[in-house]
């Protein structure tokens, strides 16, 4: 059974975890993830609660045994809002096996400087909130054209440009590696 918020009980699937995934999103990639990542941890047999880190602030966290959490970058930063639900929730986190999916378009090159980059982010946040996860993997975004005002609009295309990217505005541009991210979660689901 997925959960859509945090007032709904979570039922006890015998042969799986009971595992919560906490999502902030910008544009909506990152909820497509979340998505993604419950409805495969559902269907290989765990019981998921799919919660935005905005709803989390009265979880009970003694009630799962794992949790993941996504959130994206921009600007050098995640939403404030999985910051928040990090700190609050950084001692019960602490004790559950979790995953760290930080999601970026920077995420898709292979610059070795973008990417060492995105590890820093994930450490300062790390150091910020007091959550020190089980596991950070790095996850591809996509543009998302269709959900941008004309300023970042200009911002994304002129990015693209600069890494080589022919893209049409207007026409959304995804990078997540859907096969990869299914290998992670089996792996990492034991």
């Amino acid at each position: 059974m997925i959960h859509d918020n945090a007032g709904a009980g979570a039922d006890r699937h015998p042969e799986g975890m009971n595992i919560l995934v906490v999502y902030a999103t910008t544009e909506g990639q990152t909820r497509r993830i979340a998505r993604f990542c419950a409805d495969h941890l559902h269907g290989a047999g765990h019981t998921v609660e799919l919660l935005p880190a905005a709803e989390g602030a009265e979880l009970d966290l003694a009630r799962f045994e794992a949790a993941v959490l996504l959130a994206s970058v921009h600007a050098g930063r995640y939403q404030p809002e999985i910051g928040t639900f990090a700190s609050a929730h950084a001692k019960g986190l602490n004790r559950l096996r979790t995953l760290f999916l930080p999601v970026s378009l920077a995420a898709a090159g292979d610059d070795a400087d973008e990417l060492a980059d995105l590890d820093r982010i994930a450490t300062d946040f790390a150091a910020e909130t007091g959550w020190t996860p089980g596991r950070v993997e790095q996850v591809a975004g996509a543009f998302r054209f269709t959900q941008y005002d004309f300023f970042k609009s200009w911002a994304m295309r002129w990015i693209a440009a600069r890494k080589g990217e022919d893209v049409t505005p207007n026409e959304d541009r995804e990078y997540t590696d859907w096969s990869a991210l299914r290998a992670l979660l089996a792996d990492w689901a034991g």
